[in-house]
Parts: C-alpha cells; structure tokens; sequence
C-alpha cells in the first residue's frame, strides 16, 4: 500500500536515481517514481510539474553534492585540481548518470524556453562556482591575461566536451583524456608544479 503524502522532494529524487540506475532513462517515468517511492502519482506531480522539472532538479542536486564535496575538501590549488578533476572524471563514461540527464535536459531546453532558462542559470552557477574556486586558489598572476571567469567557462565545457565524446563513444579513452587535460592546466596554471595561497 502506498505511503500517505508525506514524503520529501529528495526521497522523490533518489527513487527517481534509482529508476534510471536500474532500468534506464527511458523508464523514467512520474509513474515510476512514484512506485519506487511507494506513493501516489499525485504525490509527484504535487512536488514536480513535468518529467524535465524532476530531471532538472535531479541535475541540479547531484551538482550541488560536487561543489560541496569541493569546497570542503580542497584547500590547495594542486588539491582542488585533483579532486575537481577526479569528481569529472568520475561522471564521465558511456553510461554517465549525471550527463545522461544533463544532455537530456539539453535537447529538451532547445524546443522549450523555460526549461533553457533554467539550464542557463544552471551552467551559470556552475561557472560562478568553479570561477570563485579559481580565484581561492591562483592569484591573478597565475591567471594571466585570462579572467576566472573566462578559465571557468572554458573548463567547464571542456569536461562536458569530454564527457559528450565518452557519452557517444564505448570507446573513448577517458583516463587519457583528463591526464592530458590535467598536464594542460598544471601546465598553465601551475607552471612551476607548485600551489598557490
């Protein structure tokens, strides 16, 4: 028997995780996660309007869980480029979860404005995040003549560049791929193989 309405978004996310886990982003359904969750259709549809409104938020969760797992636990620049670059390596495969439902969310957002809106705000909070990561960890010398921002932006679309080609590709060699992009980065921002403040 169903549980009563009283049940919290992130129960409802994590029943909808393990539905894509377990049977794929096809089966993803309001309906399926309401079973997993052992509640009403009603009860989903009470806290996510549409299928992309739970995708969304799914995304923007496992997100936040990233930058949280960072901020606190990176205190060096040669820290925070390990674990930044561990984290994305770790969502980078053929069967990606997390980029899965982000370029889902991608495809969807360029037939609906709304939902762009909020994918825009989405990359944005995470380029503020990673810029603000840059600035903590490299002074401006370091940076050069190109702004944190500009590194964010820049980095950000190269781990989704290399997470779309592993996306596509069984084959794709991602361990290779984020040892180069490492030696790039260290090669321009920690030239000497040193940390900053």
């Amino acid at each position: 028997m169903a549980k009563p309405n009283v049940v919290s978004k992130q129960e409802l996310l994590r029943s909808a995780q393990q539905c894509v886990a377990r049977q794929g982003l096809q089966a993803l359904t309001l309906k399926a996660v309401a079973e997993g969750a052992n509640v009403t259709p009603g009860t989903v549809y009470y806290h996510f309007r549409s299928k992309e409104q739970l995708l969304l938020e799914l995304v923007q969760e496992m997100c936040r869980r990233s930058w949280q797992h960072l901020e606190t636990d990176a205190d060096t620049a040669d820290g925070f480029l390990e674990a930044a670059l561990d984290s994305a390596k770790s969502r980078c495969s053929h069967e990606s979860l997390y980029h899965r439902l982000f370029f889902s969310l991608v495809a969807a957002g360029f037939h609906q404005e709304k939902l762009r809106a909020e994918l825009s705000r989405l990359l944005q909070e995470e380029n503020d995040a990673l810029a603000s990561q840059i600035r903590r960890h490299w002074h401006a010398e370091q940076l050069g003549d190109i702004s944190a921002e500009s590194w964010a932006l820049l980095m950000n679309a190269l781990i989704d560049g290399l997470a779309l080609q592993a996306l596509l590709s069984p084959t794709f060699d991602v361990e290779r791929a984020y040892a180069d992009l490492e030696k790039l980065i260290r090669r321009q921002l920690l030239p000497q193989g040193g940390a900053s403040a």
